[in-house]
This record gives structure tokens, C-alpha cells and sequence, in this order.
């Protein structure tokens, strides 16, 4: 494989670094888009039966707890989040969604939709499928390679459902 021809571990990588680095667009763009990453990160975690502590939300996110729980006191601040007991352990805070949360991810979720139909306008049905389809396998992926001990290999395979990100 040559420098000119990037292999699909590449191309994956060079369009998440490529999105992660776009600017949102609007005075308070920043703020809201880390608004959205915050709710996503509950929200995902709750889709996954996990609790959504500081610390949960911390390695959703990819930061330092510190981090997230300034991240958590700004989404709950904003009326985004609130900060519960845990039903499962009292000693345990967690955070959820309000219906203010939900509405401001149903508001991200259709913007994301129609960014994805622009940037697919060319493409059939069946190739947005097959693409959702594909990433959803890899995300699938990622989840099992999180969870598995250092050092083990993860066999692959998908369940091609349960509760991950889309596979609705």
C-alpha cells in the first residue's frame, strides 16, 4: 500500500479526525455541539443498560472525569441532564436525560440525518443502507473491543442488532 493509496483503517480514521474538528457554525456553536456530546454519551449509555456516571460518561467521551463532570454540570445546568440516585446502588449518582435532553437530541439527530442525505444525495437506498449497515457492524466492533481483557482477541461477528446506536 502506497502513501496515494490509504488503506480503509485510513479512510476511517482520516473522516473521523476530519468531523471531529469541523466547526458548528453560530455564536454558541461550540457550546451546543458539546451540550449535544454530552446527552449522546448518556443517552447511548442508557441504550446499552450501562449507568451513566461521571466516570461512564468520562470513557464514552474520551476525556478525563474532571472533564466530563464539568461537561455534566454545564448540560445540567442548561436543564439537558439531571443527577439521580442510582436505583441499582444508592451510594452512586447518574446522570439522565430531561425531556429537554431528549428534544434537544431528537433536534441533533435530524440535523445529522440531513447532513448524511446531502452527502449521500448521489447514492441509492440501498447503498445508505449498506453504509449504515457497515458502520454499524464496526461500532458494534469497537464496543466488543473495549470490553474485552487486555491482550484478547475479539472474534468479530455481529448480532446485526440489540441495542447499540443504530441498529434500530
Amino acid at each position: 500500500m502506497t502513501g496515494h493509496d490509504p488503506g480503509p483503517g485510513q479512510v476511517l480514521f482520516h473522516f473521523v479526525r476530519h468531523w471531529s474538528r469541523r466547526q458548528v457554525t453560530g455564536e454558541s456553536g461550540g457550546e451546543q455541539g458539546r451540550l449535544v456530546m454530552v446527552c449522546e454519551a448518556v443517552d447511548a449509555l442508557d441504550r446499552r443498560g450501562a449507568s451513566a456516571t461521571i466516570n461512564a460518561i468520562a470513557h464514552e467521551v474520551g476525556i478525563d472525569q474532571s472533564g466530563a463532570s464539568r461537561l455534566v454540570g454545564t448540560a445540567t445546568t442548561a436543564g439537558h441532564l439531571v443527577m439521580a440516585v442510582s436505583a441499582a446502588d444508592g451510594r452512586r449518582r447518574e446522570a439522565r436525560l430531561t425531556s429537554a435532553g431528549r428534544a434537544m437530541l431528537e433536534q441533533a439527530h435530524h440535523w445529522q440525518e440531513e447532513v448524511f442525505a446531502r452527502m449521500t444525495a448521489g447514492w441509492s437506498d440501498r447503498r445508505r443502507r449498506d453504509f449504515r449497515q457497515a458502520m454499524t457492524d464496526l461500532l458494534e466492533q469497537s464496543y466488543e473491543l473495549d470490553e474485552a481483557p487486555s491482550g484478547s482477541a475479539v472474534t468479530g461477528g455481529s448480532s446485526r442488532g440489540g441495542n447499540r446506536p443504530g441498529s434500530r
